[in-house]
Order: C-alpha cells, then sequence, then structure tokens
C-alpha cells in the first residue's frame, strides 16, 4: 500500500479542518506532512488519528510536522478540563511552579519554546512556560 493511501484520511482531516499551508510529500519510504492548524484541539485530533492509523507509532513511514497558529502577542485561552495550569520557571514538569492560569484564563503568548512548551503572561503579569497541549489560539 503506498503512503499516500495508507494516510489518506489523515491528509483529508487536515484539509478539512483548514490546515495552512498543508504540504504531503513522499520521500525515502516516508510521507512528510506539514502545515498549520488553527488550534490545539485541532492538532490533537491529528495526533489521535495518526495514532488509530499506525498505533504506537511503530511504522515509522510518516513525519508529521503541524504547528499551531499562535504568533508571538497572541492572545491564548487555558483549555484545561478544570484544573489550573502550571506556569512554570523552565519548560519542564521539573520547573519550578512561577504561577497558574485557571481554566478558560486567557494568556499571552510571549513565544513558543518548542512544540510542547510556551512561555506566557498571565492577565496577573506572571511570566513563565506552559504547557501548549493545554492553550488554544483565540
Amino acid at each position: 500500500m503506498a503512503l499516500q493511501d495508507k494516510y489518506a484520511a489523515l491528509v483529508q482531516s487536515a484539509t478539512n479542518m483548514g490546515v495552512a499551508n498543508l504540504a504531503v510529500a513522499e520521500k525515502d519510504g516516508v510521507l512528510h506532512v506539514s502545515g498549520t492548524a488553527k488550534s490545539t484541539a485541532d492538532y490533537d485530533a491529528l495526533w489521535a488519528q495518526y495514532a488509530q492509523l499506525d498505533p504506537n507509532m511503530a511504522s515509522g513511514d510518516l513525519m508529521m510536522n503541524i504547528d499551531i497558529k499562535a504568533n508571538s502577542g497572541a492572545q491564548l485561552k487555558v483549555t484545561t478540563d478544570a484544573t489550573n495550569l502550571n506556569i512554570r520557571s523552565t519548560p519542564s514538569t521539573e520547573g519550578e511552579i512561577v504561577g497558574k492560569a485557571a481554566h478558560d484564563e486567557v494568556v499571552t503568548l510571549i513565544e513558543k519554546t518548542d512544540d510542547s512548551w510556551w512561555k506566557v503572561r498571565t492577565a496577573q503579569g506572571e511570566e513563565g512556560y506552559a504547557y501548549a497541549q493545554y492553550l488554544s489560539p483565540l
């Protein structure tokens, strides 16, 4: 089975979600999919679909590089289930908690440190790193 066929549903989902600058290319037995999702929810949905198509991502035949649309200064909503989001001194769960942002609170993006951790500022002026999975652009 060709990789474009194997991951056709994933690519179609990305298209339906409106992933910007969606690029799909096969090279050396790996399908490369990249673009920018509109929200963390879309990003998570694509990764969940990938996990269904290739449990444990064991085949190693897909390289997905999906970013989340948010630029420095953007307002982000805290999308935890119901708990506070820890704001840490370093981009790691080992970092000291320097603040908290409540569920549905709006914070300001300072920088995207990497795909997992973003530096943010709360309405109270606390700055630190938050796990990006729980932040969604407004």
